[in-house]
């Protein structure tokens, strides 16, 4: 790459018509935090699959199998990136984390008895339900668990292309099947909007859609919408407070938008292209500098 076309790329890192700059947390082959001015003041040596900063500041993951952790990990670190909480993974992979008001952390865990786990700050086991889905591929079993308001968990299972909402007990209080084309609408990100409906990231249809309660779209957003190529295996996601929606296309190649920012009439206003690896998720701290109003709902 020629200096010229260095400092244009560079230039580019954030783009809005509208003004809008960023700072986010990436969740990926690399893990770190990007400002608002694409520096990044904090970095995690490690693969993630999913992560939050806390309101205290410290950052709480879950981290890729390795070396380290051959099942996978949840942990908590502080900003100098000091070890304050360690859940090691006892199957395949920790393919998700959530922070919950009580102070639990839920989990989920891939493998032979795929299961999602509510532990306490101790690390002991305070809830566990085994997760209904196929055992031929552990890691295409389940993506970004969240628990919600009602006490229930809404679980992405990829490859069962279904999207199932677990109560407690283990039962399913309610499920819907991703379209059956494009072929591979994976779901990976599942969102419960205030409304009611549920809006999935599905990778490899490469599309974001919003279901109603009865799994019918409502409303859904693709390449020949916005006109360019910017859904790439779409991944991590996040519903920001102004109902705009961030999207990360994790299949991007080098020098690529890894991130974008589309509104309700699936106009982009915002992306980012960087050469790092693509990112597996996002979470949204602060826009034009100010931390976001409002619950973001990821």
């Amino acid at each position: 790459m020629t200096l010229a076309a260095l400092m244009l790329f560079l230039a580019a890192q954030q783009e809005s018509p509208e003004g809008i700059t960023h700072s986010f947390l990436v969740a990926g082959s690399e893990t770190y935090i990007v400002g608002g001015n694409d520096a990044i003041p904090w970095r995690y040596p490690k693969s993630t699959r999913d992560g939050w900063v806390l309101p205290d500041g410290h950052i709480l993951l879950a981290v890729s199998k390795g070396k380290e952790y051959p099942g996978g990990a949840v942990v908590e670190v502080d900003r100098d990136g000091k070890t304050l909480f360690e859940y090691k993974g006892t199957q395949s992979e920790v393919n998700t984390v959530q922070a919950l008001p009580n102070g639990n952390l839920m989990l989920t865990e891939a493998g032979k008895k795929p299961r999602l786990l509510e532990i306490d700050r101790s690390g002991k086991t305070v809830v566990e339900i085994p997760i209904q889905c196929q055992l031929d591929n552990f890691h295409m079993q389940t993506r970004m668990t969240r628990k919600l308001a009602n006490g229930n968990y809404l679980v992405p299972h990829l490859l069962d292309r279904t999207l199932r909402e677990y109560r407690p007990d283990g039962s399913v209080a309610w499920e819907i099947r991703t379209p059956d084309e494009p072929k591979e609408c994976w779901p990976f990100t599942a969102i419960r909007l205030d409304n009611g409906n549920t809006l999935v990231n599905l990778t490899h249809g490469n599309r974001v859609v919003e279901f109603d309660a009865s799994g019918k779209i409502v409303w859904q957003v693709t390449n020949d919408d916005v006109g360019s190529s910017l859904f790439r295996d779409p991944c991590g996601a996040q519903r920001l407070p102004n109902g705009n929606t961030v999207i990360a296309s994790y299949g991007m190649a080098a020098k690529g938008v890894k991130l974008f920012e589309v509104n309700r009439e699936k106009k982009v206003v915002w992306t980012w292209a960087s050469e790092r690896p693509g990112v597996h998720h996002v979470q949204i701290l602060e826009t034009n500098g100010k931390p976001l109003e409002g619950a973001p709902l990821r």
